[in-house]
């Protein structure tokens, strides 16, 4: 029963994470020109526009997950410089996730000097899942593994997208990425980044969550 209630307060957490990650990719999109998204309704906060089964379950299950991917065409893009707006696309779901968890920080430093009683509460716990799943949203998708935005950005800006490799790492990519989730191998990985973007966070608001 503790586990399932656990899994409850984090769950709207996991919805708004994973919601605002997969809505970034799609508006930038959309604002670099691109309909495509907009176009299979992915320029929505509706998580039900957004979410992968198989990766939210991974995010319940194991802690780490994934919405479902954004449609992107670069060759709509509108002007010049379209390797830039590919990195803008690919980096604003990251992004999202970090002015999201900031946002929740901020609104739990409110309320925990303002409404006694506040820490420790239930809902204290889910905007500390909030502030978590956010950032580890935002540290996971900047690793450098195919599908995560992390390969995208790398391989757009050193040019890797264009070689016959990216192609075959892109093909065995999320079998990959799924061995080293239920492998636990990818938590070594996180943990750090996870807690320096804490520590800024708590710095920058001057509260401990």
């Amino acid at each position: 029963m503790d586990y399932l209630i656990g899994k409850l307060i984090m769950l709207p957490g996991i919805i708004v994470g994973l919601t605002v990650h997969e809505y970034a990719h799609a508006k930038v999109a959309l604002e670099m020109g691109d309909p495509t998204a907009m176009r299979q309704g992915r320029v929505s906060l509706n998580p039900m526009a957004h979410i992968d089964w198989i990766g939210f379950l991974c995010l319940i299950v194991a802690g780490f997950g994934w919405g479902k991917p954004v449609p992107v065409n670069s060759g709509n893009f509108r002007g010049r410089h379209r390797k830039l707006k590919e990195v803008a696309v690919s980096a604003a779901g990251v992004i999202c996730n970090f002015i999201t968890a900031l946002l929740f920080a901020l609104l739990m430093a409110g309320l925990a000097r303002n409404v006694p009683g506040f820490g420790g509460g239930i809902l204290h716990l889910m905007l500390y899942y909030c502030v978590y799943i956010n950032v580890m949203l935002m540290i996971f998708n900047l690793l450098p593994l195919p599908p995560l935005d992390g390969f995208n950005i790398v391989a757009e800006l050193t040019g890797f997208d264009e070689t016959p490799a990216y192609y075959k790492l892109l093909q065995y990519g999320s079998i990959i990425l799924l061995l080293l989730v239920f492998t636990n191998v990818i938590s070594y990985l996180l943990e750090p980044g996870i807690s320096v973007v804490v520590h800024v966070i708590n710095q920058i608001l001057g509260f401990v969550f």
